[in-house]
């Protein structure tokens, strides 16, 4: 029975593709920064730990009590919303320390692991702003353009040890709160300058015509960890498969 570490699971896509690999008979180990036993179910194949990716002894704690893995999920991210010429410094470099230098933590500390063994899958989840980079994201989507050229570089260094890594990228998903895990309000990052050029694009994001839901990610999670092919991207949800053939 095979077991998967998937970090940021207190909700979203996390939440639901702990459940997903649960459902499909696999060990679990459901990662969050503040842990939450009530938002899975009870089972001895479900454990809940706590993690921040941004801190190493975190990171050195979390796997030392998982144990063996055979997959490893990079879900964990924040986001940051607005004009990029009024967002701190600060709260972009939070962002990268979470969605950037946190997934490369977590990968870098399992690597001996399945190297060792020739064995073992990463998967980093992305998002549909590598496909098509929206406005008003410019920090957000820079941080998840560096995971993308990170994960296709290192498919390559693993696959000489039988370690696969794949990305999943999904769309847009009206449900998910990642803009406010920052501390920061979206409309404290809108000057007067940009507020013409930004209200159609929030309304946009209101009625958007396609959308990706909880469930698409984790199926396109479960696919990638499962593949055995030479396949690399797993655009999840039906706007994000629509921008990967505009893309192709």
């Amino acid at each position: 029975m095979k077991t998967v570490l998937i970090t940021g699971c207190s909700s979203g896509y996390g939440l639901e593709t702990a459940r997903h690999f649960h459902a499909h008979g696999w060990h679990v180990v459901a990662t969050m920064r503040v842990p939450r036993e009530d938002v899975l179910p009870r089972s001895d194949r479900l454990r809940v730990l706590p993690l921040d990716v941004t801190r190493a002894e975190s990171i050195a704690a979390a796997l030392d009590a998982a144990g063996p893995l055979d997959a490893l999920v990079n879900n964990a991210g924040i986001g940051v919303v607005g004009a990029f010429e009024a967002t701190p410094l600060a709260h972009v470099r939070a962002v990268f320390e979470t969605n950037t230098f946190g997934v490369m933590a977590m990968t870098q500390a399992v690597i001996p692991h399945f190297r060792a063994r020739r064995s073992g899958v990463v998967v980093n989840v992305t998002s549909s702003v590598t496909l098509a980079p929206m406005p008003l994201a410019a920090a957000y989507t820079a941080s998840k353009q560096a995971i993308e050229g990170f994960t296709a570089s290192l498919a390559h260094e693993l696959g000489h040890f039988d370690v696969r890594v794949k990305l999943v990228e999904p769309g847009y998903a009206p449900t998910t709160r990642f803009a406010h895990n920052c501390g920061v309000r979206v409309e404290d990052l809108i000057p007067e300058a940009y507020a013409a050029f930004a209200a159609p694009i929030f309304a946009g994001y209101a009625k958007p015509a396609l959308v990706t839901t909880e469930a698409d990610v984790a199926e396109a999670v479960w696919q990638a960890a499962n593949d055995r092919s030479g396949r690399l991207r797993f655009p999840a949800g039906a706007d994000a498969v629509a921008l990967a053939e505009v893309r192709a």
